[in-house]
């Protein structure tokens, strides 16, 4: 019978920096949060995070034999800042690079391929993110980390700069079951630097005035708040978190930064066509935001070049 230990090591060998593992188990508190922030309408045009509740709920309703979830988190983290500049708009550091969805995939593939040339009988679901499954919540209940006061997870080596993903398994295996205490403690750093009040209150964000929602989810034609010179995302509140001095660039060589990615030009990019546009993102995640968002944006940062110098 292949062991918790020998996957655990074998996922760090595929290039994952944490690893955890816990019973597919229904996330009923989780859950109770979840339908509480979708009640009071934080999810904003996010209508798939309200038709997926009870999948998000229990990983049954996602891969019925499941009994283990693998819980995996990546560092994404390279040492390049953001410059000051009214021609450009800031992106967010998780899009630098190429598509995170297609990285832990492919890791979470390999670590199953392999988990089945041990056990023939094994089967599993890879999940990053776009599946209907509670990512943030499994990584708390796997020890992986904590949930940040600006809702992020946040680890102990590094910080929120972090992927995660997960792989359902429908073996039995040994379960984590120490989790990684909130040390938060009294700090507001991120509730106060929001500069559109997003954080409403610890834990919990209102998506309708948050940066990074506004920049990439939503298709109005009119943005509802001021993009403090953000082009795609924002990362002000892990920015200034604490727990994000200390980071460690990432091994994986892929989330270096694409030319054009960390700081990009507002002019290039109304003058994206749909052809130069499909070529310029082809396996970057800021395809999310597709041509009308991001030249909607960039004409939102162009209007307002005169503002003052943002944080």
């Amino acid at each position: 019978m292949i062991l918790s230990r020998d996957i655990k090591e074998r996922a760090l060998l595929e290039g994952f920096n944490k690893v955890g593992i816990v019973g597919a188990q229904s996330l009923t508190d989780e859950g109770r949060r979840l339908k509480e922030w979708l009640a009071r309408g934080y999810h904003g045009e996010m209508a798939w995070m309200a038709r997926d509740v009870e999948k998000r709920i229990s990983p049954h309703e996602v891969f019925p034999p499941a009994r283990s979830v693998i819980v995996v988190a990546l560092n994404y983290f390279t040492p390049h800042q953001h410059q000051q500049s009214s021609s450009t708009g800031k992106v967010s550091r998780y899009a630098w690079g190429d598509d995170y969805h297609d990285v832990v995939k492919e890791k979470l593939s390999s670590l199953l391929a392999w988990i089945r040339e041990q056990e023939p009988g094994a089967q599993g679901k890879v999940c990053v993110d776009i599946q209907p499954v509670m990512d943030k919540a499994w990584a708390v209940r796997a020890g992986l980390g904590w949930l940040g006061k600006h809702s992020n997870v946040i680890t102990p080596e590094h910080g929120s700069w972090v992927f995660i993903g997960e792989l359902l398994l429908n073996l039995e295996l040994d379960h984590d079951t120490e989790r990684v205490e909130d040390h938060c403690g009294t700090c507001t750093l991120c509730i106060d630097a929001c500069p559109t009040a997003a954080i409403i209150e610890p834990y919990v964000v209102d998506s309708n005035k948050c940066i990074s929602y506004v920049t990439i989810e939503l298709r109005a034609p009119e943005l509802p708040v001021e993009l403090s010179g953000w082009l795609y995302g924002c990362d002000i509140c892990q920015n200034v978190c604490p727990w994000n001095r200390f980071e460690e660039p990432t091994s994986e060589t892929r989330f270096a930064p694409r030319e054009g990615n960390v700081n990009a030009e507002l002019s290039e990019i109304l003058e994206l066509t749909p052809e130069s546009y499909a070529a310029r993102y082809r396996g970057s995640a800021m395809k999310r935001a597709k041509i009308s968002g991001l030249q909607r944006n960039a004409s939102a940062l162009i209007s307002r070049k005169g503002a003052k110098p943002q944080r």
